[in-house]
C-alpha cells in the first residue's frame, strides 16, 4: 500500500463508505469539481474519513468543510497522514 491516497483509492472509498459509485476515470476528470456534483455529502465524507482513520490507525484532523473537491481532500489527507503510513 502506498503512503499516499490516490484518486483510484478515493473512488473505492467513496463506494465503500458513502455508497457512491464513481469510476476512477470519472473521478480523475472531476478532480477539481465539487464533491456534491458527484453525489457526496458531508455524511459521506465523514464515512470516508472514518475508513481512512481505521486503515491508518490514527485520527485525521481534517477541516471537512474546507474540502470542496477531491483534489483538495487528497491534499489534506495526504499531508495529515503520518510519515511512512
Amino acid at each position: 500500500m502506498s503512503d499516499r491516497i490516490t484518486l483510484d483509492e478515493l473512488a473505492g472509498l467513496m463506494k465503500k463508505a458513502a455508497g457512491i459509485t464513481v469510476t476512477p476515470e470519472r473521478l480523475k476528470e472531476h478532480a477539481d469539481g465539487e464533491f456534491g456534483e458527484l453525489g457526496i455529502d458531508s455524511l459521506g465524507m465523514l464515512g470516508i474519513v472514518g475508513e481512512l482513520e481505521n486503515r491508518f490507525g490514527t485520527p485525521l484532523d481534517l477541516d471537512m468543510e474546507a474540502c470542496r473537491t477531491p483534489r483538495e481532500f487528497l491534499d489534506r489527507v495526504n499531508s495529515a497522514l503520518p510519515a511512512g503510513a
